[in-house]
């Protein structure tokens, strides 16, 4: 599996970036496709991820209705719009693919990813939000 992220750029607070990712090199319609992002000093985070079959998605609390994750099934692109963007958005954020990692519950309503159950990453693509 071959994972191709881009989109990273520099914006100020309030503004938008699309972050893309091209998958290559298998079927991937038993997968799960997931953004984590990493900031500086910091371990890396799950941001959001999709199930390429059912297109169910999940969210960490903080980006909820901020961040939008969508599939594109016929370019086996995934894609995370990012609006309202915040300067403790910054990271480096990378996306992931593996065949059905294990779904975890917050205990507040919300369900995440571990990165570590993530066996296929892209090269990452550096965000950045001024204040």
């Amino acid at each position: 599996v071959q994972l191709q992220a881009s989109g990273g750029g520099l914006v100020q607070a309030g503004g938008s970036l699309r972050l893309s990712c091209a998958a290559s090199g298998r079927t991937f319609s038993s997968y799960i496709m997931g953004w984590f992002r990493q900031a500086p000093g910091k371990e890396r985070e799950f941001v959001a991820a999709i199930s390429w079959s059912t297109g169910t998605t999940y969210y960490v609390d903080s980006v909820k209705g901020r961040f939008t994750i969508s599939r594109d099934n016929a370019k086996n692109t995934v894609h995370l719009q990012m609006n309202s963007l915040k300067p403790e958005d910054t990271a480096v954020y990378y996306c992931a693919s593996e065949y059905g990692p294990p779904l975890h519950y917050s205990g507040s309503g919300s369900y995440y990813y571990w990165a570590a159950d993530f066996g296929s990453w892209g090269q990452g693509t550096l965000v950045t939000v001024s204040s």
